[in-house]
């Protein structure tokens, strides 16, 4: 054991004791294979030093092995059977964009199920598809919207029946998109008014897709045709609104603006979460079903004190203070100074980048 500068410390190395913060919360604890992030998260906290392990004749903990340890956590099951549900839409949707009807439906339930099965490794806030690739947008944000309607659903209390629907009607919702151009799908640039229309029309496109499948019941096949219906009666295709859109829809409209607004597009950057989840309580006032809102809010942002952040002038701290009449503005501690995020309105988390 022998003790480092922060400033001389080097990727692979591994820690012989905890690194505390200032409030004696742990930081990294003992055993862990130091990355390059972690050198950047050590200098911000203003940690002079750490204690890393020696082997005596041997060299030091190779960037090899961190990439092993970091390799670890595609096989566990939830990452093995998200790879085989995206592999499993990459078909799906390449057969329907080529004219084939017939869904393999008990596949796609049963993939999704094995999946479901452990939900427990997803955060919606700080889920991040491997090897994710822009082309590929279609896919991932089915699954995402497909888990966290499953999520929603049950945190809003919607009993056992009615959870694998919503999570098959949150897979299904944009399938449509399969048969909608691909130079608008992929288009880099604003869509213009009449690709606007085209991509609009993937609503129905989708229902029609659904409607004469006997195996899911018909709030599937409605979010396919309502997730871009709005309470207030502006969405689309329909305009209709309030108790005319499915409850299923409702929830699947909520998950796919969170993700469509928080992943990157071809053109555009992903948002940060928390304005997306801001934008979300805004809309609730009138767009979207205000009791599901005020529910995803609440449990996605059920922060611990002691989660690491960067907020959006690049600065990382510690939240210390969660305020639940402001769940996305909590206090967070930067190098001792307490930042209040419900009074300082130009700041935001930009980022979770660690529970501690």
């Amino acid at each position: 054991m022998t003790t480092v500068p922060v400033s001389q410390l080097k990727v692979g190395e591994k820690l012989s004791e905890n690194v505390l913060t200032k409030y004696s919360n742990v930081l990294f604890s003992k055993g862990k294979l130091v990355m390059e992030r972690d050198i950047e998260i050590l200098k911000a906290f203003l940690i002079p030093s750490v204690q890393i392990e020696t082997k005596s004749g041997e060299a030091d903990t190779s960037v090899e092995e961190v990439q092993i340890e970091e390799s670890n956590r595609s096989v566990l099951p939830f990452y093995e059977n998200y790879s085989k549900l995206l592999q499993l839409l990459r078909k799906v949707f390449t057969a329907t964009s080529s004219g084939g009807q017939n869904l393999p439906i008990l596949e796609i339930r049963t993939t999704l199920a094995d999946l479901i099965q452990h939900i427990s490794h997803y955060n919606v806030l700080t889920f991040s598809p491997k090897n994710f690739q822009l082309s590929e947008f279609l896919y991932h944000n089915s699954i995402m919207v497909s888990l966290t309607s499953y999520n929603l659903a049950r945190w809003h209390g919607y009993p056992t029946k009615d959870l694998m629907p919503i999570a098959l009607g949150g897979l299904l919702h944009d399938i449509g998109n399969a048969k909608v151009d691909s130079s608008i799908l992929f288009k880099p640039s604003r869509l213009s008014p009449v690709e606007v229309e085209d991509m609009k029309r993937h609503t129905i496109i989708g229902y029609n897709l659904l409607k004469s499948v006997p195996a899911i019941n018909e709030g599937v096949k409605f979010c396919a045709l309502q997730h871009h219906e709005r309470e207030d009666g502006s969405g689309y295709p329909l305009g209709v609104g309030g108790d005319k859109v499915h409850p299923y829809s409702k929830i699947v409209a909520i998950a796919d603006m969170f993700h469509a607004m928080t992943t990157d597009r071809f053109h555009k950057k992903g948002s940060s979460p928390y304005l997306v989840l801001e934008q979300l309580l805004n809309d609730s006032f009138g767009k979207m079903e205000p009791a599901l809102v005020q529910t995803f809010i609440h449990k996605v942002t059920a922060f611990h004190n002691g989660t690491l952040v960067k907020l959006s002038d690049s600065r990382i701290g510690e939240i210390v203070f969660s305020d639940r009449s402001n769940p996305t503005r909590p206090w967070v501690n930067v190098n001792g100074k307490i930042v209040n995020l419900t009074l300082e309105r130009s700041l935001y988390i930009q980022e979770l980048i660690h529970k501690l």
